[in-house]
């Protein structure tokens, strides 16, 4: 394991001083392009190093090739507090496997190198960005290849304390946005909206409930009357038709602890993880695309 992230650092690994000035605008033309065809985002979320983390940039391709349009890697943390059971869970194994921050970003290199186009999306939690110095995190991810973060612990009111430096980095802040959200601070947040708009269809953690249309259409409605950044859900997205019926509301679902479960289950069986991701991912693409009813 240990050479292996040693191969990826030795042969991938770029300065962020060598990048161009310039960097593409994955998320904003991956989100004009979905509009012009009539089509929603479908947005897998996996956990950096879990099950396996050799096989963690395959398993992303893997996704793309199922029909993903943009992906959101995880870095392990020791105490996810807003994850449900089954993503602290891939949080720990991945760190029982010694996969750091560091080592997110090399997959993240690995997965770059090969593919230029699909927007790469990283969450976590401030301490992970914090612990090597909030600027230099940032500059490390537009260096691997990364598009935007999801600070998922930092409240609006704080942001301004980060702003430069994401705006330094050219990396976009993903903001959540919940049904418990006020007016008042969900303006806030939208002064600050960037990429997309991340939804939060649950109170609680991800994972534990299966997400309903009809609580939060309203919510959506107001939102969408708002702002034109688009907006996605996520939370309580399990499987094809709850993708399908979230997506009828917005520009794009999130999916995450269903998609981690199977992988998790294909490891242990000893199944490819590359073809669960597909099959997995292909079946939700499938429902997404199918006309309205």
């Amino acid at each position: 394991m240990i050479r292996f992230f040693e191969r990826l650092f030795a042969s991938k690994a770029q300065s962020h001083e060598a990048q161009p000035a310039q960097k593409r605008e994955r998320l904003a033309e991956r989100f004009a392009a979905l509009k012009a065809q009539g089509r929603k985002a479908l947005i897998p979320y996996i956990s950096a190093g879990d099950p396996d983390p050799t096989q963690t940039a395959a398993v992303l391709h893997a996704l793309v090739a199922g029909g993903a349009d943009a992906l959101e890697l995880g870095i392990p943390f020791s105490d996810p507090a807003a994850d449900g059971e089954t993503i602290q869970q891939a949080n720990e194994r991945a760190l029982a496997r010694g996969v750091t921050f560091a080592q997110t970003l090399a997959i993240v290199r690995e997965f770059r190198a090969t593919d230029h186009d699909t927007p790469l999306i990283l969450m976590g939690y401030l301490n992970s960005f914090e612990r090597a110095g909030f600027a230099r995190a940032m500059a490390d991810i537009a260096a691997a290849g990364g598009d935007a973060v999801i600070l998922v612990d930092c409240p609006v009111e704080a942001l301004a304390d980060y702003d430069a430096d994401l705006k330094t980095s050219g990396i976009t802040p993903i903001m959540l946005i919940a049904p418990t959200t006020t007016a008042d601070r969900r303006q806030h947040i939208l002064a600050h909206a960037g990429g997309f708009l991340y939804f939060v269809s649950l109170r609680g953690v991800t994972g534990t409930q299966e997400a309903q249309a009809d609580a939060i259409a309203a919510d959506i409605r107001t939102l969408k009357n708002e702002t034109d950044v688009p907006v996605c859900i996520g939370f309580g997205i399990r499987d094809g038709e709850t993708a399908r019926q979230m997506a009828e509301l917005a520009d794009g679902v999130v999916i995450g602890s269903a998609l981690v479960a199977r992988l998790h289950a294909a490891f242990d069986a000893k199944q490819p993880l590359g073809d669960t991701a597909t099959a997995f991912i292909r079946d939700i693409r499938a429902h997404l695309d199918k006309e309205p009813t």
